[in-house]
């Protein structure tokens, strides 16, 4: 594990230099999960440097709470033996400058296998402003939080930011704090002593490192952390540091702004002043992100819910968010008004008693939609509209009408949104999984779907125990049983670009536009969960999906969801809901999981790209998807491993499990350097010999960028039909 140098300025010592006790000197012996070996009986600390326990034992112990309870709810702790003076460092005080040392066991939270580093520079430094300040006398003992970010916790790489600890001691402390990183690698931590009363200290920080961070802070003397918010657990306060990518891969010039490849589900109103659901709900975090299409909704249910001819094409206005032509729209058209229903009730089930109104209504939604994206998206070539929502007999929009009527429904919609606009793409039939749109285009083709559709929208759930941490999409890859390895992701999504070459129309575009990652099913929210390992996973398995999708031939993909919400399920968020306890829609307060900072690399990466495909011959275990950068641009190779066996809560997803594997990246003979990216978007340089570069893989992807696109292109199975911008 590569541990980094970081500089500590005054006031801010290193929090794993309190090693040393009344009771003596201590030595890290193992993280959290581990076992702590010795011979002999040995007195054994349990915990966080300010919240532990001792208890003796006899040549080694497991390191965990089932043999010490829990010191530190909520904290990530590590065992330390006692005795063993010549590695103990000393007691920590307000020194001038301290710095994490390099070789310091003390600074991982658990045993994590740490991406490779460009260089040493890059790093999260703090140091300590000033004198302490007032603060407001009501509040909790301890809490912390990241001021101007515009809302959503998200910084610039490279740029000056400020964490605010506030304290409200009983009595005089000291406070003891620590950033973490998404393998849990401290990459910055300190303590410093505080009065009695309500004070605030401000550290000035900056971060060449780009990602996730999580701050845990703590006063010695009360044993207070900080409180949980809304559905982000007690301990914690997170951030991110967005990545640049642009020295190796230069951002990419849109031809049609219709390239953009991946859009998102739900908004947070984190604006100033701003409310749900009165505002802009996707500025700033759709474009902190790179997500560009978002839903606008034309659905009949909504524009007539009580009578017709209320829709005017003329002088509906756009939704204030679309103006500034840089967030796309994916028009939503499924369900219909009570009063054009066959039941006399609003329904997705049936089709209306009127397809004459049907049509004339959708010939007026062409009209308005053509007009805007002439005015507004100039440089877009198409509109899309997708048809229906998952009409899976299960779901909660299902299809209770005959197939024949499902295809007429195509029709009517096909005919009257063509009337009055030669761009339109309409799509379908959006059922909840993979596997739902694969049978029900096989299913459908008979009676002519193929006719009425421009191309495929899909979702892009696969796995029918959930798709979470530990049902990742490789989960059923060359499983036993047939009916099990249908839903492995790049099993699923194969077969449908087969059925679309196969059935449907030549070239024609595939969207998901949904799919999305939870928490493991029967879990929910609480003080206590998510802990650090499930947020590390879902991060990893939200990137992993999405790449799948798209290397696999999807041209664009929905992240689902913005932030935590009410679902059954909980926790598709990409970002914590620091409101709602149980999650809510359209919050005003968020803050990044590790799938944020995720989305964030991937998106600066793969975003104006074109699918090259899956490549060749990679052994059992083993995924990568070669993608070019538009424009002749260089080649993204994203790359990770899976092992069921090691992936899964058992295991807390094992973040060393991995694979050593030789990409090849130019010609045999050849020598040089590739750039390679970690999972948060940070810059590595790795020498290639032969025309292979090799690479440690884990279950977290990397990019690998390099720049012999005819090497590539002879290795990779371009996905059936896809045909690339």
């Amino acid at each position: 594990m590569l541990a980094l140098s970081i500089a500590i300025a005054s006031g801010c010592d290193n929090a794993s230099a309190d090693n040393e006790k009344s009771a003596g000197n201590w030595t890290h012996c193992a993280d959290e999960r581990g076992t702590c070996s010795f011979s002999g009986t040995r007195d054994v600390r349990y915990g966080t440097e300010t919240r532990n326990t001792v208890k003796s034992f006899t040549n080694g112990t497991p390191c965990d709470n089932g043999v010490f309870g829990d010191p530190a709810p909520g904290d990530i702790k590590q065992c330390w033996i006692a005795g063993t003076s010549d590695a103990a460092t000393p007691a920590a005080s307000d020194k001038a400058t301290t710095t994490a040392s390099r070789a310091a066991p003390a600074d991982t939270a658990w045993p994590m296998k740490a991406p490779p580093r460009a260089n040493d520079s890059q790093g999260l430094r703090c140091n300590k402003q000033g004198e302490t300040a007032a603060a407001g006398a009501q509040g909790d003992l301890i809490e912390a939080d990241t001021p101007g970010s515009a809302g959503t916790r998200l910084f610039p790489l490279d740029r000056s930011f400020q964490i605010l600890i506030t304290t409200r001691a009983p009595r005089a402390d000291k406070v003891a704090w620590t950033i973490r990183d998404a393998w849990g690698t401290v990459q910055a931590n300190g303590t410093y002593e505080v009065a009695q009363g309500a004070r605030q200290v401000t550290l000035r920080c900056e971060s060449t490192l780009a990602g996730y961070f999580a701050l845990s802070a703590s006063l010695e003397q009360t044993h207070a952390q900080l409180p949980a918010r809304g559905t982000r657990p007690q301990g914690i306060a997170t951030f991110g540091v967005l990545p640049d990518v642009s020295a190796a891969v230069p951002p990419v010039r849109f031809a049609r702004a219709d390239l953009h490849r991946f859009g998102g589900q739900g908004g947070a109103f984190v604006g100033p002043g701003e409310r749900c659901c009165d505002g802009d709900g996707y500025r700033p975090l759709y474009t902190q992100l790179g997500l560009t299409w978002v839903n606008d909704n034309r659905n009949w249910y909504k524009e007539e819910p009580d009578r017709p001819d209320t829709f005017n094409p003329a002088t509906k206005q756009l939704a204030s968010w679309f103006r500034k032509g840089d967030l796309l729209r994916l028009i939503q058209l499924d369900g219909f008004p009570g009063w054009a229903s066959p039941t006399g009730k609003q329904t997705h089930s049936y089709l209306p008693k009127s397809t004459d109104a049907l049509r004339e209504y959708m010939q007026r939604v062409g009209t308005e939609s053509s007009r805007v994206r002439s005015t507004v998206f100039p440089t877009q070539t198409s509109n899309y509209y997708q048809v229906t929502w998952e009409p899976d007999a299960a779901g909660g929009l299902p299809w209770r009408d005959t197939d024949a009527n499902f295809v007429e429904l195509y029709k009517v919609v096909h005919e009257g949104i063509h009337a009055t606009d030669p761009n339109a793409v309409v799509m379908g039939p959006t059922y909840g999984s993979v596997v739902g749109n694969i049978e029900y285009l096989k299913r459908l083709a008979p009676l002519g779907l193929a006719k009425y559709l421009d191309g495929i929208a899909i979702h892009g759930y696969y796995d029918p125990g959930g798709n979470s941490p530990s049902h990742p999409p490789e989960r059923l890859m060359n499983a036993s049983n047939p009916q099990q390895a249908q839903y492995a992701l790049p099993t699923a999504m194969r077969a449908l670009r087969q059925v679309m070459a196969d059935q449907y129309r030549p070239g024609a575009k595939l969207f998901a536009t949904e799919t999305g990652i939870s928490y493991d099913v029967g879990e929910e929210y609480g003080p206590h969960y998510p802990p650090n390992d499930v947020l590390y996973a879902q991060g990893a398995v939200v990137a992993r999906t999405h790449l799948i999708l798209l290397g696999e031939g999807a041209d664009m993909t929905y992240i689902f969801y913005s932030n935590d919400s009410p679902a059954a399920t909980p926790g598709y968020g990409v970002f914590f809901d620091l409101e709602h306890p149980k999650g809510a829609f359209g919050p005003s307060t968020v803050s990044p999981k590790p799938a944020a900072s995720a989305v964030a690399a991937m998106t600066r990466l793969i975003d104006g790209t074109a699918t090259l495909g899956p490549l060749k011959r990679t052994p059992a275990g083993v995924y990568a998807y070669a993608f070019q950068r538009l424009n002749n641009g260089k080649v993204v190779t994203a790359a990770w491993t899976h092992d069921n066996a090691k992936w899964n809560k058992s295991t807390h997803f094992d973040p060393t499990a991995g694979v050593t594997w030789r990409l090849q990246v130019d010609t045999p003979g050849t020598s040089g350097k590739v750039t390679v990216f970690d999972m948060m978007g940070n810059p590595s340089s790795v020498p290639y010999t032969d025309g292979y570069v090799s690479l440690a893989l884990t279950e977290t992807p990397v990019y690998v960028v390099s720049s012999n696109v005819a090497v590539m292109k002879a290795n990779v199975m371009t996905p059936a039909g896809y045909v690339a911008p």
